[in-house]
């Protein structure tokens, strides 16, 4: 199955990861739809993962040198706790923009942030200039055993929604749609998966519109979403998405506060995303929603908690 990880790659990753991680639950909304909380997971959201998956694969020598990633956050503080859980050092190249939550989990957990501007972040993911460092880096998305890693969460949701039908999930390099998307197709290709952006960063739905990926400056509060066009993920998420929906960006502001006064979820911008795109899917079939991070500024939360008490609000997953 080309551009797809092996179901039993995928199913390897999990036993390693599981004594490390525990099984993310899955909550009914009053809509019908079903969130599943991977923003439970130690640091607060899916990447641990992927991070344990992918460590636990190298060799002992290679792991002792350290880990290093490139993120605006969720992936670094998961590469600095799968570190420390490991017992080594851990750097992050991070955008200087990265929220401060972000930036202060990493240095608490151990790890050393590296601040540098968005242009100077591309240009060191584009040079591959992780290859002249000492640590082993471990691609936050593009890394098949991060995608497997995550492919996890698949093998999970069947277990525990057998009649599952449709799974939606925030994108931003594509690594966890590429893991679920995997594990779906082998165990039920009957489901639809969906993914998700905002507007103000439709990187995947315009570039499989448009056939070239678009020059784009990121505007949303899904910081987590915003990673740059990867060549190597074209192939992948092409053969594991099977619709794109593109959130207005108030809808995703309104429903970061809906998920925290309704269903007492307190999301980030991109984990919030896969509930805010519910109401803009056909209604009927089984749907879950992949909740995939909580690390939400606090400044930013109050003001999204207020917009939420404002009239004419929807439940995200009405």
């Amino acid at each position: 199955m080309p551009d797809v990880i092996p179901l039993e790659e995928i199913r390897r990753a999990a036993g390693r990861v599981e004594p490390f991680l525990a099984r993310t639950p899955l909550l009914p909304t009053d809509g019908g739809a079903w969130l599943k909380l991977e923003l439970l997971q130690p640091t607060g959201s899916f990447k641990v993962r992927g991070f344990f998956a992918a460590a636990l694969a190298l060799p002992e020598e290679r792991r002792r040198r350290g880990l290093m990633t490139v993120s605006a956050g969720n992936a670094a503080l998961a590469c600095a706790h799968v570190a420390r859980r490991l017992g080594v050092p851990c750097r992050v190249v991070m955008p200087d923009g990265a929220p401060a939550p972000k930036v202060e989990g990493v240095r608490r957990l151990g790890g050393t942030p590296l601040l540098v501007s968005r242009e100077e972040l591309l240009a060191w993911l584009a040079d591959r200039s992780w290859e002249g460092e000492p640590e082993t880096f471990i691609h936050p998305f593009a890394d098949p055993a991060v995608q497997a890693g995550h492919g996890g969460i698949g093998l999970e949701i069947v277990e525990q929604l057998p009649e599952v039908e449709r799974v939606v999930v925030a994108v931003g390099g594509g690594g966890l749609i590429a893991g679920i998307g995997a594990a779906l197709e082998q165990l039920r290709p009957s489901v639809e998966v969906v993914g998700v952006q905002s507007d103000g960063y439709p990187l995947w739905p315009r570039t499989f519109a448009e056939g070239r990926p678009p020059a784009l400056t990121p505007s949303t509060i899904a910081d987590g979403t915003t990673a740059p066009y990867d060549a190597a993920m074209h192939g992948r998420l092409a053969a594991c998405v099977d619709r794109w929906v593109t959130v207005p960006e108030p809808r995703l502001r309104a429903a970061v506060g809906e998920l925290a006064v309704r269903s007492r979820v307190v999301a980030e911008g991109a984990g919030a995303l896969p509930a805010a795109a519910l109401e803009q899917l056909p209604p009927g079939p089984v749907t879950v929603a992949v909740i995939s991070g909580g690390n939400i500024d606090p400044g930013l939360l109050a003001r999204l908690l207020a917009e939420a008490h404002r009239p004419h609000g929807r439940h995200p997953a009405s």
